[in-house]
C-alpha cells in the first residue's frame, strides 16, 4: 500500500530495484549511479516525512501495514498469555489483554486490536469496543492492581462502537466507570496511542501517569471524516478538519495534554517494526523505573492533578 505522498518516493525505490537488477543481471558497475540515487531517496523521504500535514498523519496511523497492539505485545514480551471475556456479558475481541514479561518483569498490557483481512476485521469489529470491552479491561485493570502489577494500555481505535446493542448495554457508562476507576489505581499506568485515538473510545483506557503518542499518530475528540461531515455535511473537507483539530502528537504535547512522544523510524512504524518494537520497549521501562519511585498515594495524587490541570476556563 502507497500513500499519495510516498509515490515519488516509491517510483525512485522502483527505479533504484530496477538498477540493481540490471546491474547484477549485466554484469555492469553501476554502484555509483546505485549509491547517488539511494542518497536521493534518503534525502527524498526525510524531507517528506518531516514535513506531513495532519491529514496525511492521520492516513499513516491507519496505513494497512501498520503494527496493532498484539503485534507489539509479541514483540517485546515474552510468554505473553491473552485474557478473556468481562465475566458479564462476552469476550469482546476489539479489546485485548493479558500478562506479559518485559526483562523478567509483569506487566499487564490492555488494547484495542484491529484485522488485518476482512474476516479479521469483522472479528476485531474494526477496533471499536462495545460496553462488554471496556469491563473486560476494568477487570484486567483491577487483578492487576490486586496483584502489584504495572498496566500499560496500547491505543488504536475510530472510536468506541456506535451501535445501538452498544448503547442499550451501556457504552456511555463503561467508558464514563473506566475513567473513574484509573483515576483511582495504586499501581503504575502508562498510555500509549500507537495509531488511531479517537474521542471517548480511547480515553477509556488512556487516563494513565504517562501518556505518549507515536510519532505518526492522531488523539482527538472527533475524527477528521465526522468533524467535516457535521460542519460541512460532507467528507471532502475533511483535511481542513485535520488541520482545524490539531490532533497530532505535536500538537497534543504543545497543548500539554501528553507526556511525550516516541519517534518512529524514517516512513512510519511498519517500516521497520523491530526498531519500534524496540524503541517502545526502552520507553515503558523507562516510564516505570520513573514511576516506581513514587508511592502510590503521591501517583494517584499526581494523574488526578495532571488531568484536572488540562484545558483553559475562562470565566
Amino acid at each position: 500500500m502507497v500513500l499519495e505522498f510516498e509515490k515519488p518516493i516509491a517510483d525512485l525505490e522502483q527505479k533504484l530495484q530496477e538498477m540493481k537488477d540490471l546491474a547484477q543481471g549485466k554484469s555492469i558497475d553501476l554502484s555509483a549511479d546505485i549509491q547517488s540515487l539511494e542518497e536521493k531517496i534518503k534525502a527524498l523521504k526525510k524531507e517528506t516525512f518531516q514535513n506531513l500535514t495532519r491529514w496525511q498523519r492521520v492516513q499513516l496511523s491507519r496505513h494497512a501495514e501498520r503494527p496493532y497492539a498484539l503485534d507489539y505485545i509479541y514483540e517485546i514480551t515474552q510468554d505473553f498469555i491473552e485474557i478473556h471475556g468481562d465475566r458479564s456479558v462476552k469476550d469482546d475481541k476489539a479489546m485485548i489483554g493479558g500478562l506479559g514479561d518485559i526483562d523478567g518483569r509483569s506487566v499487564m498490557f490492555i488494547g484495542q486490536q484491529k484485522g488485518r483481512n476482512t474476516k479479521q476485521r469483522q472479528e476485531r469489529n474494526f477496533g471499536m469496543a462495545n460496553p462488554e470491552g471496556y469491563r473486560k479491561a476494568l477487570r484486567l485493570m483491577k487483578m492487576a492492581e490486586k496483584f502489584g502489577k504495572p498496566i500499560v494500555t496500547l491505543i488504536d481505535t475510530p472510536g468506541a462502537f456506535p451501535g445501538l446493542e452498544a448503547e442499550e448495554r451501556g457504552q456511555g457508562e463503561a467508558i464514563a466507570k473506566n475513567l473513574k476507576e484509573m483515576f483511582k489505581l495504586t499501581v503504575p499506568v502508562i498510555c500509549i496511542i500507537i495509531g488511531e485515538g479517537a474521542s471517548g473510545g480511547a480515553l477509556g483506557i488512556a487516563i494513565g501517569d504517562k501518556v505518549f503518542m507515536l510519532e505518526n499518530t492522531w488523539y482527538s475528540v472527533i475524527s477528521p471524516e465526522s468533524c467535516s461531515s457535521i460542519l460541512w455535511r460532507s467528507w471532502d473537507y475533511k483535511e481542513q478538519a485535520a488541520e482545524a483539530l490539531k490532533l497530532t502528537a505535536n500538537d497534543m504535547l504543545s497543548n500539554k495534554l501528553i507526556d511525550g512522544i516516541i519517534e518512529e523510524p524514517l516512513g512510519g512504524a511498519h517500516k521497520d517494526m523491530k526498531t519500534m518494537s524496540k524503541t517502545l520497549k526502552e520507553t515503558i521501562l523507562k516510564a516505570l523505573a520513573e514511576l516506581d519511585k513514587m508511592k502510590p498515594d503521591k501517583r494517584i495524587e499526581t494523574r488526578i492533578n495532571k488531568f484536572c490541570s488540562m484545558g483553559v476556563v475562562n470565566e
